[in-house]
């Protein structure tokens, strides 16, 4: 099951994206509004993907976003906001490594579908890694063993 993270700052927002995604998936979803909050949870939980807004006071979803790559890389991230404008969104993906960009009103199988495919291009490039350091073990064993590759 994944766990899915979502941070906004209004509760109207957060209970209308639990209530889409609850009713197309079981994943575990926690919702924050405070982003601050959401991050120190971050440090003590693996989460699958995090949907975050941007515009939010003290600290906007793009930083809350660029300190979550640092605790949690692996983690699929999104950025939803109402305002769009392309500095936000190149920010996001370059600085944060958002994986996708939602503008407000989204549209609940865009949004499931988007997250869908974050999590499996999350699940390809850990299985990757898991696969390369199988690898790496299995060379270093037959190079031991006197076999060169």
């Amino acid at each position: 099951m994944y766990q899915v993270m979502l941070v906004d700052d209004e509760d109207y927002i957060l209970k209308a994206l639990k209530r889409t995604i609850n009713a197309y998936t079981d994943w575990d979803v926690e919702t924050y509004q405070d982003p601050r909050e959401a991050l120190r949870r971050a440090r003590t939980t693996v989460f699958d993907a995090v949907i975050t807004d941007y515009m939010m006071p003290e600290i906007n979803g793009l930083e809350l976003l660029q300190e979550l790559r640092d605790i949690q890389p692996d983690t699929i991230r999104i950025l939803l906001t109402g305002v769009i404008d392309i500095e936000t969104v190149m920010s996001a993906i370059n600085k944060a490594g958002a994986f996708r960009f939602i503008p407000k009103p989204w549209d609940d199988e865009q949004l499931l579908d988007n997250i869908r495919e974050g999590l499996k291009f999350r699940d390809i490039l850990l299985e990757n890694r898991i696969l390369a350091e199988t690898v790496r073990e299995q060379k270093k064993t037959l190079r031991s063993l006197g076999y060169e590759s």
